[in-house]
């Protein structure tokens, strides 16, 4: 058992070890108590097994990192927040989430801002941030399940803006067409879920679209890239 913080939540991870364990490591509370719990996740042994006997070119580590990620994900909803496929850097206190579908280039984009504004920026999530409402305003979160390289801050950070991915020889940038962007939200999140859960989740999705610019940037590898997409979506003050 470990008691984890987690975008704004007390998580009681049960039962994990391996990859799981060694990436919420940076996550523990330091108030093991048990009390004023969230979300538990509890992914049994009988569970992964089933799982591996599906896939068994996945490993037993493997598996319960994609379930105990599947249950927090699909419990976060519960609590206005989502899960978004993306990479997500911080400069200078706000968050950029840049979404795409696998291999396109999202993380080569923010690794783009971590080279082009030096120690003013850090990965807060470079696979699987949190995407949560409190308060009323929009928040990115650091979580564990954070892709292979475990590029992770546990912070809970002020959302500038959702970027929709594609490359491109140019840059530009544009803000997101409504109809696109909800495909693409819907692409790069929890969909199995049931309709009670459905129905929450389409309610937080109709919040964030309203309080976060989305946009759709066509880049290449450059650093006029990341001008590109930094001068369009930082706040104005």
């Amino acid at each position: 058992m470990a008691i984890c913080d987690i975008a704004g939540l007390k998580i009681d991870l049960k039962n994990t070890g391996g990859r799981t364990g060694r990436q919420a490591l940076p996550y523990y509370a330091e108030n093991q108590d048990e009390k004023n719990i969230d979300i538990t996740i509890d992914v049994t042994p009988e569970r992964i097994k089933e799982a591996m006997a599906e896939h068994p070119e996945l490993n037993q580590g493997d598996w319960e990192y994609m379930l105990t990620g599947s249950d927090f994900y699909t419990q976060l909803i519960k609590y206005r927040g989502i899960l978004l496929h993306s990479s997500c850097v911080v400069v200078d206190g706000w968050a950029y989430a840049f979404s795409a579908n696998s291999g396109v280039g999202k993380s080569t984009h923010t690794q783009l801002w971590l080279k082009h504004f030096g120690e003013h920026a850090h990965i807060l999530n470079d696979d699987k941030p949190a995407i949560r409402i409190i308060d009323g305003r929009v928040y990115a979160c650091g979580t564990p399940w954070s892709g292979k390289y475990d590029y992770s801050t546990p912070e809970i950070v002020p959302l500038a803006g959702i970027c929709f991915l594609e490359r491109s020889e140019k840059n530009s940038i544009k803000k997101a067409d409504t109809s696109k962007a909800i495909y693409n939200i819907f692409a790069q999140t929890v969909r199995k879920l049931g309709a009670e859960a459905m129905e929450n989740l389409l309610d937080v999705l109709d919040e964030l679209f309203s309080k976060v610019p989305l946009w759709e940037l066509e880049c290449n590898i450059s650093d006029e890239a990341v001008l590109t997409s930094y001068n369009a979506m930082k706040p104005k003050e």
